[in-house]
């Protein structure tokens, strides 16, 4: 067992009690803090009053289900949150994704590669990617990875983690065109296997966020065939 502690609780939210105790004891052997809730309003309340460092979050849940927290949870946090589904229609991942989670894994699964997806996702949030580390700005959009702030005009911008990482990849590099598999890579470092969606996904939330019109992108241009590139509107 690990020495190493790690600041503020895991939610694990769950109703199959034996999961969530299955899941428990791998992240302590880890030197994680968890707390439980097998529900989805117990969820909620629970991380209301004590701020989680993560959410694994079950989509199948008693009242209100996995989308439910989850939209509820982008409401007032970027925590980030790994999703588990025992659906494997990839729509339902994409779904998940779309309204805020920066991953999923499908059950059953292993225990250790839970872990792994826990530790990987985690890394994310504390890395600061791209090839400066001071804060980037084009037009009205300033991003801080000291901070991990993202303002447009002045006005916070709530990112999750996956987002962040892909919007500070894209500006670090102005002009450059990335592929979805390069994009990828920077927010699944570890080798896991992901739709390549996911990536689609992220821009759609992006462009939602900081756009003026998303409908047509001024700064998250895409290039068919290939990827994306950042342009800031001066550029246009």
């Amino acid at each position: 067992m690990t020495e190493t502690r790690h600041a503020g609780p895991i939610l694990i939210v769950e109703d199959d009690r034996n999961i969530a105790e299955l899941v428990d004891r791998y992240l302590a052997r880890e030197g994680f803090l968890t707390i439980q809730a097998h529900d989805g309003n117990t969820a909620l309340s629970l991380a209301k009053r004590q701020p989680p460092l993560m959410v694994i979050l079950d989509v199948m849940l008693p009242g209100l289900d996995g989308w439910e927290v989850c939209r509820a949870l982008r409401r007032e946090s970027d925590v980030p949150i790994l999703m588990l589904t025992a659906r494997e229609a990839e729509m339902d991942r994409v779904v998940g994704l779309s309204i805020g989670a920066d991953d999923y894994v499908i059950k059953p699964f292993s225990p250790r590669e839970l872990v792994e997806r826990v530790k990987a996702i985690l890394r994310r949030v504390k890395a600061t990617p791209g090839p400066t580390g001071g804060a980037l700005e084009h037009g009205g959009l300033r991003l801080d990875p000291e901070s991990r702030e993202v303002t447009m005009a002045g006005a916070p911008v709530a990112l999750t983690p996956s987002e962040f990482q892909l919007l500070h990849a894209l500006m670090g590099r102005p002009g450059k065109v990335f592929s979805r598999d390069e994009l990828l890579s920077r927010l699944h470092r570890d080798g896991v296997s992901v739709i390549d969606r996911v990536i689609d996904v992220h821009v759609g939330k992006l462009r939602y966020k900081i756009e003026p019109d998303p409908s047509k992108p001024q700064y998250i241009r895409t290039v068919h065939g290939v990827g994306y590139r950042f342009t800031g509107p001066s550029d246009a």
